[in-house]
């Protein structure tokens, strides 16, 4: 489990966005909203450009990232059901979405990511 804290690490960082988000738009009268996707596994990173070089990472995990993301609604932090099974055992609560119909995946069972478990 220590090998992945950075799973839990970036779960945070994702309710913390959300939460800055809201005091936001409290503060300027705004009704901004994120969608966040994530997901866990390996992935190969690089700088590609000779002119212009930039960084980038590529890999299944980000494709499956990107479709959280994209199939995801307004406000949630969607995650798959193996990323969702890890999370709890970080003490985060999750709720099922359902299945989800993810171009080039099939269907996948998703999550939201709604917090930390109250101790």
């Amino acid at each position: 489990l220590v090998r992945l804290r950075h799973l839990a690490d970036l779960a945070d960082f994702a309710l913390a966005l959300k939460e800055a988000l809201m005091n936001i738009n409290y503060q300027s009268f705004n009704n901004f909203l994120l969608r966040i996707g994530i997901h866990q596994g390996s992935v190969v990173a690089g700088v590609i450009g000779a002119r212009k070089p930039h960084y980038d990472i590529w890999g299944n995990t980000v494709n499956v990232a990107s479709r959280m993301e994209s199939t995801g609604q307004p406000g949630q932090i969607q995650v798959v059901e193996e990323t969702s099974h890890l999370l709890k055992e970080f003490g985060f609560k999750l709720d099922q979405r359902g299945v989800v119909k993810v171009k080039g995946k099939g269907e996948l069972m998703t999550y939201f990511l709604k917090g930390r478990e109250k101790p």
